[in-house]
């Protein structure tokens, strides 16, 4: 009887947890090798689905940049891969090949505070830039 309460305490959250896709293509109309969309709003319990849109890419946690408790994550060249976010915070995505070309993108779960101060100091210039951009926009909104 303990597993069936378990499952029905769990069911509303479950119901309310959402799916994010997110692209990862060689060209939008921001620019050159980009994930769309390059920021995602999400809570605990929503899931990333990495859609493998153009050839040659993959999704990739970023040193640095998880949240307290997150795992590290790396998907494998063309491949769709989907995480699950329960820790709340800011989570730094790359493209393992492309990330010196500035293919990156933010995921924040909760309402964590949305600073360039979260940014490694050992990002490459591209991917710097990119993030600024990314933060710059969110935080004009």
């Amino acid at each position: 009887m303990k597993p069936l309460l378990a499952l029905l305490v769990a069911l509303p959250s479950l119901a309310m947890a959402e799916l994010h896709e997110v692209k990862m293509l060689n060209r939008n109309a921001t620019g050159a090798m980009v994930f769309e969309p390059d920021f995602v709003a999400a809570r605990p319990g929503d899931t990333i689905r990495f859609l493998a849109t153009d050839p040659g890419h993959n999704a990739a946690s970023i040193a640095g940049m998880l949240p307290d408790g997150a795992g590290r994550f790396i998907g494998r060249i063309d491949e769709e891969i989907e995480i699950t976010l329960e820790a709340e915070g800011l989570y730094g995505v790359k493209c393992s090949p492309h990330v010196m070309m500035g293919m990156v993108m933010l995921i924040r779960v909760g309402n964590a505070p949305l600073s360039p101060d979260a940014l490694p100091q050992d990002l490459p210039t591209r991917a710097r830039d990119r993030f600024q951009a990314i933060l710059a926009r969110q935080t004009a909104d």
